[in-house]
């Protein structure tokens, strides 16, 4: 077990892009990170160093590195999100290294948009696995040591607010990202019965579009598209915001990037976030999403519990 009085924040899906920006901020900003995708490398054999942090040749092993030269702590461990096995290893292991986890970031995400015509069974499947298959069983596996910690932990999901728009022309990717964001809300639910007022669980997602090796093949096709990009930076500058705000203020938000950051945070120029000096990214979300709330929305009729139920009958 590894000496650390710094708080252990897990994020899953971290060798590039977005999730490495993420693990790259708050290694900077006091905590020891746990950089989990599948790419490994021999980071010591990457030349030139740091790599294009959107390309293939950034993984977790360069990620690691690329903390522990900036003086930060890092662990990279290998996991398939697909894989319940392999993500219970990933988190055993994470608590065997550094016997706590503070902040589970997920951030592992396959994609397609296509229409349901265009979209095969196997894509389908890919997504739901990586997506809201993945995400339950890498909280499911956290969830029993957040409870050895006295239920204080935050959990951070890439995922969108909820309204039909964003159904339209990717319908099976929404399945699946929409499922993410209904277990944020499900899971904010059952921390407020329980009272569990030290757990937050926080969706976020992007106002604007992000650089990444997916909008990087975008440009390829339309060079003038960059103009509406963001740097990833802006997206763990809102995580950073969403971990030091209250748990009652954040638990079972389903937040975009910009809106937390100016509302929370107080900020009010986004252009340093450009990443074409002086170009106002165009807003791809809605300014305003609808309410999921109903009138008799503490009304809960009787309890159900299966555990409950399936015990009852052995008896």
């Amino acid at each position: 077990m590894a000496s650390n009085n710094q708080p252990v924040a897990l994020i899953v899906g971290a060798s590039r892009g977005i999730g490495r920006q993420v693990a790259i901020d708050l290694a900077k900003n006091g905590y020891t990170v746990v950089v989990a995708a599948k790419s490994t490398s021999d980071a010591s054999a990457v030349h030139p160093f740091p790599p294009d942090p959107n390309s293939q040749q950034s993984t977790i092993s360069t990620v690691e590195r690329e903390i522990r030269e900036d003086g930060g702590q890092a662990t990279a461990i290998a996991v398939d999100t697909r894989d319940f096995e392999s993500v219970q290893r990933l988190v055993e292991e994470t608590i065997k290294i550094y016997s706590r986890i503070d902040v589970l970031v997920y951030n592992s995400g396959a994609i397609w948009w296509a229409s349901v015509e265009n979209t095969p069974m196997k894509r389908f499947q890919l997504m739901q696995r990586v997506n809201p298959e993945g995400l339950y069983g890498t909280v499911q596996a956290c969830l029993p040591h957040f409870k050895k910690q006295g239920w204080k932990a935050r959990i951070i999901v890439v995922s969108p607010p909820i309204y039909s728009r964003f159904f339209r022309g990717k319908t099976a990717y929404a399945m699946g990202k929409v499922g993410m964001s209904v277990l944020t809300k499900g899971l904010a639910m059952d921390f407020e019965r329980e009272g569990r007022s030290e757990m937050a669980i926080t969706s976020i997602w992007p106002a604007a579009a992000i650089e990444s090796a997916a909008t990087g093949q975008m440009t390829k096709v339309d060079p003038t598209s960059e103009q509406d990009l963001r740097k990833a930076t802006i997206y763990s500058d809102a995580i950073l915001a969403m971990l030091r705000a209250p748990t009652k203020t954040v638990n079972g938000l389903l937040e975009l990037d910009e809106d937390f950051l100016r509302e929370y945070a107080g900020v009010k120029d986004f252009s340093k976030y450009s990443v074409i000096k002086g170009a106002t990214p165009r807003r791809i979300m809605p300014a305003k999403f609808p309410d999921l709330t109903v009138a008799e929305q503490d009304d809960e009729g009787r309890r159900t519990d299966s555990m409950k139920l399936r015990a009852a009958s052995k008896l």
